[in-house]
This record gives structure tokens, C-alpha cells and sequence, in this order.
């Protein structure tokens, strides 16, 4: 956060998108892990909801990293 928070412009929407990627990649393994290991149909849903809408945000800001 700190080289995030001393950078500007460019290189620091990079390196946010570069962040929140990652961010994103360790929130679905979680929700797979609930999908796999859960026994809540309301978590199960949950996880499969965060699935799908973060998955289509990594992609969304994996196509703006490869824009700018």
C-alpha cells in the first residue's frame, strides 16, 4: 500500500488494478473453497455469486492493464 500510495498517474492505476487483481484472484479461490467444503446452501450461493461477478471483474481490469 505504501508504493501504492506514493505513486501517481499512470503507474499508480497500474498498480491499483495490479492490487485489486490479486485481490480478486484470493477472494475466488476462497469462494471455491466454500463451494467445495461448505455445507450452507446460503454460503454455497454466496461463493458462487462471488465467483462469477469477480471473475468478470479480473477480466475487466486485466483487458484495462493491457490498454495502458
Amino acid at each position: 500500500m505504501q508504493k501504492l500510495q506514493q505513486a501517481g498517474g499512470t503507474a499508480f492505476d497500474r498498480m491499483f488494478l495490479q492490487m485489486m487483481v490479486t485481490h480478486h484472484q484470493g477472494a475466488v479461490a476462497m469462494a471455491k473453497t466454500e463451494l467445495a467444503s461448505g455445507s450452507s446452501p446460503d454460503a454455497k450461493a454466496l461463493a458462487q455469486r462471488i465467483i462469477d461477478s469477480q471473475t468478470a471483474e479480473i477480466a475487466q481490469m486485466q483487458q484495462m492493464l493491457g490498454q495502458s
